[in-house]
């Protein structure tokens, strides 16, 4: 395959990946305005356990699918990549199902851990309910996860990011469309509604098969022509021997994928018992938990979405680097990795932070809950910038094979997040898990740096001294948002509704990238983060 098809091939399934992110951020906008707190708060205790059987049913073999079909195919060995292809289905299928099956029955005993006994609106049963209707995506997305791996590793990404875009679109469609009939043309209760809305993500699943299916017939015989020309003898491996190499493709990286949905497991089961123990209303319980758990979470995963994408773009030649031993390049790759995190981020990071009360209510609605949401998501914020941290620093240990520590991290900010979540909850309320949440993940970045830095002689000087220097950047950006969103005040705020806050971002947002931009190319910092002259710019500040 030539390098443009290639190219072709990745920029196709990163912008599908990014649109499909986007768009399930942005139907939250809808959905809080149909649902609220409460379906929100619903939502999240569904959405948690779900998430983390859908990476425990697959772990992590899609993606070691898409590498053992790579390499046998460069070696002209295809019939044994169809064979490993085969054996991964129907070993997804049965993970699927008895994923489905713990899920569905176990739902109950799981929201017996969430919901308190002494709690009040949201019952047992509600729980219960929406986790079982989730819990049937379950079926569907293991064996569906394997194919998109299989053409990804026959350099088809056209299956997948076709898939993924569609398996987004018909679970938005279904999801808005279904929660808004049930609440207002059958005047049901929010608990069916937010049952349908996460049933969607089968029905999702369903039109992405659908079209994969539609994809393999398509390609079948395109497909069998590569094994039935095949001139090489298969390697004689048994079936034993086929999932001992996939399982060491997987490795250990399905537990990092976890580290958000496992944060957000302690807040569920913590954060109710917690709070009412203090005596906080149900609505600021409500209000605070679909903040962190759904509505926040999604606003803070914007930056992150774009940021992570571009930087861990550069690193498919970090493994070859480490192979081959240049140090030289290898240690350029994971600081332009790292540094494009920060460069991005840590200025989006303190934007949203300062005007965390706009976005919110500009998003979502205007209410007495504002200031109680906007606080939580100010403190979110910078968390954001350490979950891209530890994807990134996670991926470049798994270059340089040091995978296994990921797993080490991980479990150190587990713990800490265990530990600190309700002493820091007593002492700052509903924000105290958002800084526990901040502190655990702080501390698996810093525990990744310094096994790069320790496994490799990796100095962390360059970092260190342009983060600094964005650092400064981001402090004269913040102070230029400050004075434009006070000079604004005089004639409007926040609480004059969505359209004001949405005036309110446009020229602070505006202000503030400009100066970080100007500041960040003047200083010639981006080009050197990025690795060379960008031209758009160059023609916008005449350079």
């Amino acid at each position: 395959m030539s390098k443009n098809t290639m190219i072709r091939g990745t920029i196709l399934l990163t912008s599908a990946t990014f649109l499909s992110k986007f768009l399930g951020m942005i139907y939250t906008i809808p959905f809080e305005s149909l649902v609220g707190a409460t379906g929100g708060k619903l939502y999240g205790l569904a959405y948690g356990p779900y998430t983390i059987f859908i990476s425990l049913s697959t772990v992590g073999i899609p993606l070691a699918v898409s590498k053992f079909v790579a390499k046998y195919n460069s070696l002209g060995d295809y019939q044994t990549s169809h064979r490993m292809y085969k054996l991964a289905l129907r070993l997804m299928m049965i993970t699927g199902v008895v994923s489905f099956l713990v899920l569905f029955f176990g739902a109950e005993w799981l929201a017996g851990i969430y919901i308190p006994a002494n709690s009040e609106g949201i019952t047992v049963e509600d729980v219960t309910m929406v986790i079982r209707m989730v819990s049937f995506a379950l079926i569907i997305i293991p064996p569906m996860s394997i194919t998109r791996g299989f053409f990804q590793g026959h350099q088809s990404m056209g299956p997948t990011a076709i898939s993924q875009v569609i398996e987004q679109i018909v679970r938005i469609a279904f999801l808005l469309v279904s929660v808004y009939l049930v609440i207002n043309l059958f005047d049901g209760s929010i608990t069916t509604a937010v049952g349908f809305a996460t049933f969607s993500a089968f029905v999702g699943a369903g039109a992405s098969a659908l079209v994969l299916v539609w994809y393999w017939r398509k390609r079948q015989r395109h497909l069998n022509q590569y094994t039935s020309n095949q001139y090489i003898e298969p390697a004689s491996m048994t079936n034993k021997d086929l999932f001992k190499e996939l399982l060491s493709y997987a490795g250990p990286f399905v537990f990092v994928g976890l580290a958000i949905p496992l944060y957000q497991q302690i807040d569920a089961i913590t954060f109710m018992r917690t709070l009412i123990d203090l005596d906080y209303s149900q609505a600021v319980i409500d209000n605070g938990f679909s903040t962190i758990n759904l509505y926040g979470h999604k606003l803070i995963m914007i930056p992150i979405t774009l940021a992570t994408g571009m930087s861990l773009s550069a690193l498919p030649t970090l493994t070859k680097s480490y192979v081959d031993r240049n140090r030289d390049l290898l240690f350029r790759q994971i600081n332009q990795s790292l540094q494009i995190i920060m460069l991005l981020i840590l200025p989006a990071v303190v934007g949203m932070s300062l005007l965390s009360t706009e976005i919110w209510g500009a998003f979502y609605s205007v209410n007495e809950h504002t200031p109680l949401n906007a606080t939580l998501l100010s403190w979110y914020a910078p968390v954001a910038l350490f979950f891209a941290l530890f994807t990134v620093s996670s991926s470049i240990l798994q270059g340089i094979n040091q995978q296994r520590f990921a797993i080490y991290s991980l479990v150190l900010g587990l713990v800490l997040k265990a530990i600190l979540n309700v002493p820091l909850m007593k002492w700052f309320g509903p924000s105290g898990a958002v800084i526990a949440t901040g502190v655990a993940s702080f501390a698996t970045v810093a525990a990744n740096l310094w096994c790069i830095k320790t496994a490799i002689n990796f100095s962390l000087k360059q970092l260190f001294k342009r983060s600094l220097l964005m650092g400064i950047f981001s402090l004269i950006m913040a102070t230029a948002v400050l004075l434009v969103k006070f000079i604004l005040s005089f004639f409007v705020t926040y609480q004059d509704g969505r359209l004001a806050n949405i005036f309110i971002l446009l020229i602070t947002v505006t202000v503030g990238a400009g100066i970080y931009l100007w500041l960040s190319y003047q200083s010639t910092l981006m080009e050197r983060v990025v690795g060379g002259r960008i031209r758009f710019l160059d023609r916008i500040f005449n350079r």
